[in-house]
């Protein structure tokens, strides 16, 4: 945070001499006198082309004398213009044999938005070396301040202050300031070393450091950021201290040593590497000996991009950890990490003509984390390789073809862990490869107010499976044969009206729309009993799915017999003035002609001749308050299946209080078909109260929270709670607990105190993610101030 103290210093080094460097002999090196030349622009805006030495100077003053030693004399009011500079003071002289100048006088000196005052200024421009008498200085970018005693220059690249004093926070009083008894500038070098310095709040002395070297510019630079340090049940009491490595102008690398007390020294290396046409970025970690498990630990990710020219791109993501309980025993600071049952690593080729062509080759494996306190997760099946190809014309005479066709190899992984004894080196699942096409030809009829869009296409389908009858645990699929073919035709009809009259919502004007909608899919039975399921499961039914192709999602293991008519309508109240949508209202449902006969293995087919009844509703009656409701209800018995639920107020700023509930009856229907979940529904059943809210008590103290239910596991899921302060002079405090399951039976807990200093950083750890993540409509007390424009101070 020193780099900036000393920046304004750096402008009387450099300001000084080009103004008085210029001369009254200078030359600009534009066409001045040439008024076709002469332009308006609309900003302000540098002139890069311009050589400081070329840069012409105007001198003005309420008397301006030069005597025959050569000595120009500008009193009253004195200044020194150039193109990027300004000197002001009571009395300027320059005394042109010897080079030197003196500001007397209130001294200013300006430039790129930065302004530094002083009494007296001294300064040679032959030598280049000079003196600022108690300087004061203000940053234009920053909005810094701070004083020394005084600043001595020895060249044009060095330049040292002395009892320096500086804080980020302009104004009269601020909270936080950092003082040095000196500071050495090598502008050449980017580098200002501090020695002896101390960091105060409130007047109190927090840090101290003998020797800190910081960036002049903004530019990176090598050296110890800002240590962050919490607390949690897992890994006990930890500090991170990360130390940044500016390599070269286009690769860097950050070190994170990070000590817990259960844990022991865990250490982490990020890379980052910004090459042409590409951007890679690396981290990884090692404990060589957990304290807990006595054993070393470690995780590594890997992204890289790259642009291969010809419309090719290629990337790469590649992650995997130690163990199955990595993230739950390392994840001191987020719930989404501890959440994390799959690692997905990828490696993908792309290919597009921008316009009817597409392709990409990918390469895609998981790494399963198993919970031993939970059940056993099925690994999913690795993609070694997947290749598509997809071609598309659009408005083609009228016509939209699509087709869509890919190639898979699926290798099911075989678990090898500890955590599940009995599931080890056992195969549940077939190995195979799929290859499908899927064209498809429509013909959009669209006219105002009405849309009418038929459809047909073919679906191929060609299976080569491994059921490795050898295997005591796939002797059910012992007869099913190896290769097998599938060939549907899928048509469509989708239709729909808008309607549109002048209303009222609760005596405001409005405009109220009625969209009725209607949607006929026909796909023949075909058997499919005997196909694999590699990556296919029942789709969720909502709004979206309900004009869908296929009741499942995923691949195209199982496409459904369909003889259906799904009817759908919508009806808004929009703001007749602003066009915001105020009220909405939603219902769809799906009628059936025929029984459904496809299911995936183990799942009862529907016999049922209407689907369940979907309703959705959204209300923003005013710009505080909004509600939300969405439910898939039975249609027979209106018991709801799946609800889902919102209200959202948030009267004024730093003020906001959300509740949602959810519900779920069977999600069993949804898993994977060689999962070995427990088969009740039950068991499985989700429902869950979720309670979230910022809140001010006054202007300076603000609560946050969260509180997660799970009515079917009768326990907190996740509980945060916080409060923050912020105080005068350019500070905040802040402190957050969170509490989060991590497995099925355990929670860890996490302690979060920051100490933020505007302008400078934050001391301790970082809660801001966590609160802007699970906070619904939070908004930070300190929001960030924009950096200002170089013309900040333009005069």
């Amino acid at each position: 945070m020193l780099p900036s103290i000393v920046r304004p210093a750096l402008l009387c080094l450099c300001l000084v001499t080009s103004v008085w460097a210029a001369g009254p002999g200078a030359q600009t090196t534009e066409h001045s006198n040439d008024a076709d030349a002469m332009r308006m622009v609309g900003s302000l805006r540098l002139h890069p082309a311009v050589s400081e030495e070329a840069l012409p100077a105007f001198l003005m003053g309420d008397q301006v004398t030069r005597d025959a030693q050569g000595q120009v004399l500008l009193q009253g009011d004195a200044q020194v213009r150039r193109l990027d500079a300004v000197v002001k003071g009571d009395r300027i002289t320059h005394d042109q044999a010897s080079g030197q100048v003196d500001v007397h006088g209130n001294g200013l000196l300006m430039r790129d938005g930065h302004i530094v005052r002083g009494p007296h200024l001294r300064y040679n421009i032959k030598t280049d070396q000079g003196e600022i008498e108690a300087p004061r200085f203000w940053l234009g970018a920053t909005a810094g301040r701070g004083r020394a005693e005084q600043a001595e220059i020895f060249s044009r690249d060095h330049m040292r202050l002395t009892d320096m004093r500086y804080s980020n926070f302009d104004g009269p009083d601020p909270a936080w300031w950092i003082e040095s008894s000196k500071v050495d500038l090598y502008m050449a070098d980017n580098e200002g070393v501090a020695r002896n310095g101390v960091l105060y709040f409130k007047g109190v002395p927090l840090l101290y450091s003998p020797y800190l070297s910081f960036p002049l510019r903004q530019e990176r630079k090598s050296g110890f950021l800002l240590p962050y340090y919490g607390t949690s049940s897992n890994a006990g009491m930890e500090i991170t201290t990360p130390y940044y490595l500016n390599l070269a102008p286009n690769y860097d690398a950050t070190l994170y040593p990070r000590y817990m007390s259960k844990r022991g020294l865990l250490m982490g290396l990020e890379l980052r590497h910004l090459g042409p046409g590409s951007y890679t970025q690396a981290f990884g970690t090692f404990n060589p000996k957990d304290r807990v498990l006595q054993e070393h630990r470690w995780m590594y990710s890997v992204q890289h991009e790259q642009s291969l020219g010809s419309g090719f791109n290629a990337y790469l993501d590649a992650r995997k950890v130690s163990d199955d309980d990595y993230f739950r025993d390392y994840s001191s600071f987020t719930l989404s990490d501890a959440a994390i049952t799959h690692l997905p690593s990828r490696a993908l080729l792309t290919w597009s003509d921008d316009r009817y062509f597409s392709a990409y080759l990918e390469y895609y494996r998981y790494q399963t984390l198993q919970d031993v306190t939970g059940t056993f997760l099925a690994p999913p099946y690795d993609l070694l390789p997947r290749l598509n190809f997809t071609a598309q014309h659009y408005n083609w005479n009228g016509f939209d073809v699509v087709s869509q066709n890919e190639i898979t190899r699926f290798v099911a992984p075989v678990y090898r862990g500890s955590a599940f004894p009995s599931q080890s080196g056992r195969r549940i699942m077939p190995n195979g490869t799929r290859m499908i096409s899927y064209t498809s030809v429509s013909r959009p009829f669209v006219e105002p107010g009405v849309y009418v869009t038929p459809k047909l296409g073919l679906h191929v389908s060609q299976y080569d499976t491994d059921w490795f009858e050898g295997s005591p645990s796939m002797v059910q699929y012992a007869g099913r044969p190896r290769s097998q073919t599938r060939v549907l035709p899928i048509a469509s009809v989708d239709a729909g009206l808008t309607f549109e009259r002048d209303a009222s919502l609760f005596g405001n004007a409005a405009i109220q729309t009625l969209e009725p909608r209607l949607y006929y899919l026909y796909v023949p039975y075909r058997n499919q009993d005997d196909l694999p399921v590699y990556d296919t499961s029942v789709a969720t039914f909502n709004f979206m799915q309900a004009f869908d192709e296929n009741i499942y999602s995923g691949g195209w293991d199982r496409i459904s017999n369909a003889n259906q008519l799904t009817a759908g309508l919508t009806t808004r109240w929009m703001d007749a003035d602003t066009g915001v949508e105020r009220l909405s209202l939603s219902a769809a449902q799906r009628f059936y002609f025929a029984d459904q006969e496809v299911v995936l293995p183990g799942q009862t087919p529907r016999t049922a001749d209407e689907s369940d009844f979907l309703i959705g509703a959204a209300a923003a009656l005013t710009d505080r308050f909004s509600i939300n409701f969405d439910g898939q209800f039975g249609q027979k018995t209106f018991k709801g299946n799946r609800l889902s639920a919102g209200i959202r107020w948030t009267p004024k700023r730093l003020a906001s209080v959300s509740l949602s509930y959810r519900y779920e009856r069977d999600p069993s229907v949804y898993s994977e078909p060689y999962s070995l979940m427990p088969p009740s529904a039950d068991q499985r059943a989700r429902e869950q109260v979720s309670l979230t809210a910022q809140w001010p008590f006054s202007s300076r103290w603000h609560a946050v929270g969260r509180y997660d239910y799970s009515l079917v596991e009768k326990r907190n899921v996740q509980s945060i709670a916080g409060i923050e302060y912020r105080g005068d002079g350019g500070w905040a405090a802040r402190a957050v607990v969170q509490r989060y399951a991590v497995s099925a039976e355990d929670a860890n807990t996490s302690l979060f105190l920051q100490l933020e200093l505007s302008g400078l950083g934050s001391l301790g750890t970082d809660p801001m993610s966590l609160l802007s993540d699970r906070i619904t409509g939070y908004q930070s007390t300190t929001p960030v101030i924009p950096e200002k424009s170089q013309f900040e101070r333009y005069d």
